[in-house]
C-alpha cells in the first residue's frame, strides 16, 4: 500500500506512465490510497492547468472517477488523529500538506509524491522516477507469500 499526494493523481490525469502505473499495479491487487481531499485538489487545479497546456477539460470528471476506481479515497475521520503529528513534520515547509502524510501515518506506508517537502519527514517517501523499484518489490514479495 502507498498513499498518493494531489500531484501524483494529476499527473495521472495528464500523462501516461503514472496512470499505466497504478493500473498495471492495481490489477495485481497493489492497494493505493489517498486522502480525500487530494482528489479535491487534483479537481480544484486539473481545470487551470488544462488551460494553461491548451487542452479540454471536459473529461476531468471521467478521469477522478476512474481513478478512484483504482485509488482508495481515505476519509479525513482515519487520519485526522495525525494531523498535529504531520503538521509539525512539515512545519516550515507546506503544512497545507498534511493530509497526505497523517494518511501514512495512520496506514503505516510510504508516500508517492513529488513535492520535496516531504522529504526528511520520518516516512519512505517515493518518486515517480523511482517508484516502479518499490512496486515491483512489493509485487515480488506478494508472489513469494504463501496462500491463505
Amino acid at each position: 500500500m502507498i498513499v498518493l499526494d494531489a500531484n501524483i493523481l494529476i499527473r495521472a490525469v495528464l500523462g501516461r506512465r503514472v496512470r499505466r502505473l497504478i493500473e498495471t499495479y492495481a490489477a495485481q491487487g497493489f492497494r493505493f490510497v489517498a486522502p480525500d481531499v487530494a482528489f479535491d485538489d487534483a479537481d480544484k487545479y486539473l481545470p487551470r492547468l488544462l488551460k494553461k497546456l491548451g487542452k479540454p477539460d471536459a473529461d476531468i470528471s471521467a478521469s477522478l472517477k476512474f481513478l478512484r476506481s483504482l485509488i482508495e479515497p481515505i476519509n479525513r475521520e482515519l487520519y485526522r488523529e495525525f494531523e498535529s503529528e504531520a503538521r509539525a513534520r512539515l512545519r516550515g515547509r507546506d503544512e497545507e500538506d498534511w493530509p497526505v502524510l497523517a494518511t501514512a501515518l495512520t496506514l503505516s506506508c510510504d508516500v508517492w509524491t513529488e513535492d520535496h517537502d516531504f522529504f526528511g519527514i520520518g516516512v519512505a517517501v517515493w518518486t515517480t522516477s523511482r517508484i516502479e523499484i518499490f512496486l515491483k518489490a512489493v509485487a515480488k514479495r506478494s508472489e513469494g507469500a504463501p496462500e491463505e
